[in-house]
């Protein structure tokens, strides 16, 4: 019996902003993040490629790499990035043409990440969610601690959640958050929630584990050849 497989999903209106402008200290420095290779191939280019079933992509670049860059990853607008990420989602954000409501953020270190879960994220948009990320659930027992490294409790992990990208937001909220939260936040789904805004989950991915330091690189060379 062969199994049927879902439609593939109505792109056209999704729009996908990489932030890609980080040094990745962690991962050796030099080399700006998104152009470290993996198995021979940039994360970033690896990651596109894993988007490019999408209506636009747009790369917010180092600002001195954008030629390079634009050359790398043809067919994605690619536009200069600030100095902090959110600086940077904002820059890729302003060159999304008007007709895309459905917006993705996605780390370019996250190379692996499949088109599911682009999918997967951006569908929940679709049906009705504001704003929507992939989450793991936490395996490891996890320990509050104070700045004497003593701890103080221990955190109920069952209702903890490891966050991913790519994260899914319609176009207004994100860009409210952008224009009116100016305090810093690891990610999007951060800032919209400063705004009084329910964020959705759906399941995430293995695969779309983030890539930051040396060991990173070779666990992912791992998957790759699984």
């Amino acid at each position: 019996m062969t199994a049927t497989s879902e439609p593939p999903l109505e792109a056209s209106d999704v729009a996908v902003l990489v932030p890609a402008a980080g040094l990745g200290m962690r991962l050796g420095g030099g080399t700006p993040k998104a152009l470290r290779e993996l198995a021979g191939e940039s994360l970033l280019v690896r990651c596109c490629r894993n988007l490019s079933g999408v209506g636009l992509i747009v790369v917010a670049a180092p600002p001195d790499a954008v030629d390079l860059v634009a050359r790398l990853v043809r067919g994605a607008v690619v536009v200069a990035g600030g100095q902090t990420r959110q600086e940077s989602v904002a820059n890729a954000l302003a060159a999304v043409p008007s007709e895309f409501d459905i917006i993705l953020v996605h780390d370019a270190a996250r190379a692996l990440a499949p088109f599911s879960l682009v999918t997967s994220v951006a569908k929940a948009v679709r049906d009705g969610h504001d704003a929507v990320i992939p989450v793991l659930p936490v395996v490891d027992t996890i320990k509050q601690v104070n700045a004497l490294g003593d701890v103080v409790a221990t955190v109920d992990r069952a209702e903890l959640r490891a966050v991913q990208t790519p994260q899914g937001f319609r176009r207004a909220l994100l860009a409210k958050a952008h224009a009116t939260v100016t305090d810093s936040h690891t990610d999007d789904a951060g800032m919209v929630e400063r705004l009084g805004a329910t964020v959705h989950t759906v399941p995430g991915d293995p695969r779309a584990m983030k890539i930051t330091t040396p060991a990173d690189l070779r666990l992912a060379e791992v998957w790759l050849d699984s």
